[in-house]
């Protein structure tokens, strides 16, 4: 079949489900039962490379993070990690920084985390549905969340939505690097990972989506495609280390 010819894929689809409600369940079921030893295995499998990611994600945004009275909202946020970066890039600042997932559990382990962090609160919401007013925040963030939402279109608009005009999004995800770094990378992540992933966390299924979930995911071109269909201009994607991770960022 011709890429012509392929359906246009409308979100994430976890093995059995049927339609996006279906594929939004499963999610949610699926990060619940892993957020127990979601915050180990990301940086073990990662070799903890995933914390220079956020950091560097969240410095992108320093401009914004200086500013008096700025609003940022970290859709997506799972157990806190791009939230705490975005708190520590933002300083002694004023800086009020929300974050938001589907997923009580790993909320749990976000709120417990940031015992020692001011200025960050926590509500539990649908990114695709996020019980907010429109054009409230300067800075919309997601990072390794919004390849999960079971419609990527929708996902985008609702975070135009809740921008101001002239606010910024950043939404760092994985992607399929090329060449050989790429041949090595699909052997470890289609492997290797799952086969780690499901022998601590006890749970088989979330490790399995995982490369399953990237392979689906938009290319950079396409991403940035929909990105400026939902109304953000100066759409870019900046790529980290060879590419298996990156950067789009939008401005409203």
């Amino acid at each position: 079949m011709s890429d012509e010819n392929k359906p246009a894929i409308i979100g994430a689809a976890p093995e059995g489900t049927r339609d996006p409600q279906s594929a939004a369940r499963a999610v949610r079921e699926m990060f619940t039962s892993i957020a127990p030893r979601y915050d180990l295995l990301n940086h073990m499998l990662s070799f903890s490379v995933d914390r220079l990611w956020w950091w560097r994600a969240a410095r992108t945004f320093d401009g914004i993070l200086e500013r008096p009275e700025t609003r940022v909202l970290d859709v997506c946020c799972g157990t806190g990690d791009m939230t705490f970066a975005l708190r520590q890039r933002a300083g002694g600042g004023s800086a009020q920084i929300l974050g938001t997932d589907f997923s009580h559990a790993m909320l749990q382990r976000a709120s417990s985390k940031s015992v020692a962090r001011t200025g960050l609160r926590w509500i539990e919401a649908d990114a695709l549905r996020l019980p907010l007013p429109d054009a409230q925040f300067h800075l919309v963030t997601a990072a390794f969340g919004f390849r999960n939402l079971a419609d990527y279109d929708a996902g985008l608009r609702e975070i135009v939505r809740v921008l101001r005009p002239g606010g910024e999004c950043g939404i760092l995800d994985f992607d399929e690097p090329s060449g050989l770094i790429g041949k090595l990378y699909r052997i470890y992540f289609k492997r290797i990972l799952p086969t780690v992933g499901t022998l601590i966390s006890g749970v088989k299924g979330p490790y399995a989506y995982l490369p399953a979930s990237v392979e689906r995911f938009p290319a950079p071109e396409e991403m940035l495609e929909r990105m400026r269909r939902a109304g953000f201009n100066e759409a870019t994607w900046t790529p980290y280390t060879f590419g298996i991770a990156g950067l789009y960022r939008g401005k409203k």
